[in-house]
C-alpha cells in the first residue's frame, strides 16, 4: 500500500509496539489478536499511519537479535494487510527487517538510527518508500548517561544535512526522506525544550518533520513527574505545539485525543 504525506494537513502516526519492554505499552500488543484489536481501534480514532516496533529503544534498552524481531513484526504486519486497509510504518534500524516488512506491505522505514547500522543504506537503496531518519546521540543503553550539545538546534541539523548528504550518494532520492529530531534520545529536559521551541528551524532542511513526543519522560518531569498512564493531556499539548512549529506528521499512542486535537490545528493553519 502506498503512503504519501500530506502537505495539505498534519497527520497522525499512531503507535503499534509489539515488545514486550516498551516504555509505556510493553507487553500489552505482543500476541496478534491484541495487535489486530488496537490497530482496529486506532483506525475508528482516525489514524492516518501506523508505526509497528519490534525493539524497545527506551533508555537502557538492549538489543534485539534480528530474528526475534522479524517473528515480533513480520507476522502481525502480514495480519494487519490482510484485514485493514491501513498505510503501515515499521520502526527498526535493521536493513533485514526493513527489506522483509516491505515485502510485507510496509509503505515507510522508520529508523532511530538514520541508516548509520551497516547495511541499511544499501538496503534502503533497493528500496522505494519514504524513510524517516531520527537524531540520536549515543545508543539506547548509554543515550541518558550526560547528553551535551554546543547548540542542540545546530548541532541536531548538522547531523541531518550529513545524513541526507550520505543518503543521496547512497542513491535515496531526497524526496524519500523525513527527518525527526529524536525527542528523548541523547537530551536532556532543556535540551528537548529547545528542540520544541525551535522546530521551526528544521524546516530549512525542506523535508517533511516527525515528531515523537507522546507520553515521554520530559512530559512526565514537565508535570510534576507523571507517571507514564497520566500523560495524555500532556502529550496532546507538545503534539499540538509541534503541529504549530512546523510537524508534518506526529507519533502518538492516544490516537482519539490527538485526532481531535490535530484537527484543530489544521483547521487554524488553513490544512484541511
Amino acid at each position: 500500500m502506498t503512503w504519501k504525506i500530506k502537505q495539505s494537513s498534519v497527520q497522525v502516526m499512531g503507535i503499534l509496539n509489539v515488545t514486550p519492554d516498551s516504555f509505556s505499552d510493553g507487553g500489552l500488543f505482543h500476541g496478534i489478536d491484541t495487535a489486530l484489536r488496537h490497530v482496529e481501534q486506532m483506525l475508528q480514532e482516525g489514524v492516518d499511519i501506523i508505526d509497528v516496533g519490534g525493539e524497545s529503544t527506551r533508555p537502557g534498552a538492549a538489543s534485539v537479535p534480528i530474528q526475534v524481531e522479524l517473528d515480533r513484526v513480520i507476522p502481525i504486519i502480514e495480519a494487519i494487510r490482510s484485514r485493514f486497509a491501513v498505510p503501515l510504518s515499521v520502526d527498526t534500524s535493521k536493513p533485514e527487517v526493513m527489506l522483509a516488512a516491505v515485502a510485507a506491505g510496509v509503505s515507510l522505514i522508520n529508523d532511530v538510527c538514520a541508516l548509520q547500522q551497516s547495511g541499511a543504506l544499501e538496503a534502503c537503496a533497493k528500496l522505494t518508500v519514504p524513510v524517516c531518519l531520527m537524531h540520536m546521540q549515543g545508543q539506547p543503553r548509554t543515550m541518558q548517561q550526560a547528553p551535551y550539545y554546543q547548540d542542540v538546534i545546530g548541532d541536531v541539523r548538522q547531523f541531518f544535512q550529513e545524513r541526507i548528504a550520505v543518503c543521496e550518494l547512497a542513491g535515496i532520492d531526497r524526496k524519500r526522506l523525513i527527518v525527526d529530531p529524536g525527542f528523548g534520545f541523547g537530551k536532556t529536559l532543556m535540551h528537548n525544550v529547545s528542540l520544541l521551541r525551535d522546530l521551526g528551524e528544521f524546516s530549512a532542511l525542506g523535508l517533511p518533520i516527525l515528531v515523537g513526543l507522546s507520553r515521554k519522560t520530559m512530559i512526565g518531569n514537565l508535570l510534576n513527574n507523571r507517571p507514564v498512564h497520566e500523560r495524555v493531556y500532556g502529550s496532546v499539548a507538545a503534539a499540538v505545539i509541534a503541529a504549530m512549529h512546523g510537524a508534518n506528521i506526529v507519533r502518538v499512542h492516544d490516537v482519539g485525543a490527538t485526532v481531535d486535537a490535530i484537527k484543530l490545528v489544521n483547521a487554524v493553519l488553513e490544512k484541511n
